[in-house]
Parts: structure tokens; sequence; C-alpha cells
């Protein structure tokens, strides 16, 4: 019968006194000092409760189902007039009448439930309410269930770490990132404290409090300061100021004094954190891997070994990435390529040249962390002794016949 083949055992690795002894050293010395750092940050960043909210330039929200659909009196083709009975916002539980313009592309029919602006101050009745959407809260959280559910049954218990750590992440964004930089704090500040101690904390909760982790989380810190870095003389040295993006307009207008490029770095920081952690906890588990498989392998052997992994790894990452961003620009570069424009007025454009200043940053910040994330890791489980197992000695046969090689017989 053969014989099958085991996986190694990780935790023979984590629980070396050899590497736990030099990964408390790196975490005492570094990863500790950078969390507390990060910590009182956010603690002194914290935003005020209240003031986060601005009206001035909105209008109040509703909801509702489509009794009746009708083309407009005067300009049927322009527009559509609803009759929408409201379950919530202003004029809850009334029946009003509301436009749905063709320019918006939203399209509705009888029975649906939508969500409508009130605008109070418009001359014609039936302009008043304004259909700005159907209501895809169902529909999304189906996905979101569905999603779920395919984490849970492939990875289980780790599946739930990951989206309890998925739900941290989240919460950090609306009660931290977005609230300080509203409030007028440095956005890149922010992003830094903020995507730090997300990191740390998502990390920890997914992968399990042990030495494999810490190495993954002081690579993936180290990544996401360099990032921060490039990220700022790449937009310094290309003139980039972050008002690229029609909705970075819109958002001035309701912010005053808000660091439009400073925010542009906070995205780029944000966007390269989910990345950087993936690739970080991966070469992390490689060298771990290969170690359990080979307890005596040199630090040597183990970051040669571990980079060629990483290699690969960053080819890929690098193609998803620069994809993503492109999947994003797609319909303004069809934009450009209908009306013919040379390739370095593309490129020089501001939308353009913020999503390339993305994608290379985080790139390089990506191709950074791997090497230095396999050296951690390297460094910390490399040359440990071979566990020395005692094989007991038999004794001879009594009376064993001894062959005369020399003599020809045997005695």
């Amino acid at each position: 019968m053969g014989q099958h083949a085991t996986e190694p055992d990780l935790s023979t690795v984590d629980t070396d006194a050899r590497v736990a002894r030099r990964v408390r050293l790196v975490v005492a010395w570094v990863l500790a000092p950078v969390i507390a750092v990060a910590v009182t940050a956010m603690v002194l960043l914290w935003p005020e409760r209240g003031g986060i909210v601005q009206d001035v330039l909105d209008a109040p929200r509703g909801a509702g189902t489509v009794q009746e659909l009708i083309p407009c009196p005067v300009a049927p083709t322009d527009c559509q007039v609803a009759t929408l009975a409201l379950t919530d916002g202003p004029g809850a539980g009334s029946t009003v009448k509301a436009v749905v313009p063709t320019s918006s592309g939203v399209k509705v029919f009888v029975g649906q439930t939508v969500l409508a602006a009130h605008y109070p101050t418009r001359l014609v009745e039936w302009e008043r309410y304004e259909i700005e959407a159907p209501d895809r809260s169902l529909p999304l959280a189906l996905l979101a269930l569905v999603f779920a559910i395919a984490v849970l049954a492939l990875s289980r218990w780790r599946g739930l770490a990951a989206l309890g750590a998925l739900g941290l992440c989240l919460a950090g964004l609306t009660e931290f990132v977005m609230p300080a930089i509203i409030q007028g704090a440095n956005p890149l500040l922010v992003a830094v404290v903020g995507g730090t101690v997300i990191m740390v904390a998502a990390l920890f909760i997914t992968h399990g409090f042990n030495a494999r982790t810490a190495v993954a989380v002081l690579g993936t810190a180290a990544g996401l300061t360099l990032t921060g870095v490039l990220g700022y003389g790449s937009l310094e040295l290309a003139g980039i100021t972050g008002l690229g993006s029609d909705n970075v307009g819109f958002l001035s207008g309701y912010l005053d004094g808000v660091d439009l490029q400073g925010l542009l770095l906070a995205g780029l920081v944000i966007g390269a954190l989910g990345v950087l952690d993936d690739v970080t906890v991966t070469q992390a588990t490689v060298v771990w891997e290969l170690a359990a498989a080979d307890p005596t392998a040199s630090r040597a052997k183990l970051f040669s070994a571990g980079l060629r992994v990483g290699r690969a790894h960053v080819a890929s990452t690098v193609n998803t990435l620069v994809l993503a961003y492109a999947g994003v620009a797609l319909p303004l570069l069809m934009l450009f390529a209908i009306r013919g424009l040379p390739i370095q007025h593309v490129l020089s454009s501001a939308p353009i040249a913020e999503e390339v200043v993305r994608a290379l940053v985080g790139s390089l910040g990506i191709i950074a962390a791997v090497p230095l994330t396999t050296l951690l890791a390297a460094l910390a489980v490399g040359g440990r002794p071979a566990a020395v197992v005692e094989v007991p000695q038999q004794d001879p046969l009594p009376d064993a016949p001894r062959a005369d090689l020399h003599a020809g017989n045997v005695q």
C-alpha cells in the first residue's frame, strides 16, 4: 500500500522556542510601538459626534410604491409622471405625483418600490417629488447573504472570522476615516492611521494571534507607509490636485477647505491596503509551510524559495490591480478613443493620470512588501535545528553466521 503525504503542521513552527523569541523581539521593538502610535493618533483624531451631515445642498429623501405611470403632459418624451404611495419620508402615508426624468436613465414600473427626493419649492406640483432610483435593498441583501454563505461554506470558522473582520473594516471607514476627513483632519494622516489600526485588527481576527500573523502585519504596515510616501511624491511630481473626478467637485461644494489632493491620497492608501494584506499573509504562510516541511532549511533557502512564489503572486496581483483601475476608467477611455486624442493628451488628463498613479503606486507598494515580508518570515523561522529522534538499537541475532570473504567460506 502506498503512503499518503501529510500536510506540514504549522503549529510546530509557531510553538518553536526560537521562532517565538525572534517574533517577540520584533513585536516588542517594532510592531508594538507602531500599533501604539497608530491607536494614540486615532484617539486624538477621533471625530466629534454630530455635525457630519451637510444638508445645505440636499433635499429630503423618501420611499414609496408606484401605483400608476403616465407620460408627462407637457413633454411626453422627456419624462413620466408616477402616482406614488409614500411609505417613508416627507408626506408618508399620502399619495403624490412624482416625475421620472428620461435623462436620469431610471426605469420604473407599476408596483415597484422606489426612492424619491422632495423639492417643495418647485412650482409644478408633479415635479416636487422626483424618483431617483428603484429600491435595491432587497436584491443587494440577497447577494450579500449568498456571499456570506459561500464564504462560510468554504472557510467555515475562518470564514466567520473573515466576515467579522470585513464588518470591522466597514465600521472603521464609516465611523472614523470618513467623519474625521469631513471634520477637517488631514486625509492622508487619517487614512494611514485608520488603515493601520483596521489592518492590525482584521488580520489578527482573521488569521489568529500567532507569530505568522505578526510578521504579515509588520510587512503590511511597511508596505502601507511606502505607498503613502510614494503616492504623495507622485502626485506632487505630476501636479495632480485631486479635481479629476466629478464627485470630488460635488464634494468640494459641500465642504469648504477640504484637502482634495490629500483625499485622493487617502483613497489610494485605503485601496492598496486590501491587496497588501493578501500578499503579505500569503508570503508569511508560504515561508511557514516551507519551514514546517523542512525544519533544517536555512534562512537563505527559505527566502529564495518564498520569493519565487512571491514573484508569481506579484505578477498576477499587479495585473489585477491595473485592470481593476482600468475598468473603473473604461467609459472615460472609450470617450478619449472616440475623440481620437493623442496618447500624451489622454495620459495627461486629470482623471486618467489619477488612475495611473493609483495603479502604479499601489503596485510599487505590493512589490516592496513581498520581499520584505518574505525576509522577515525567513529570519523568524530559518535555521531551526531538526528534532533529534532516538532510534532504539536492536540486539544482533544470536549465533549469526559470519561470511569470511577472504577465505571464501562461512563460519
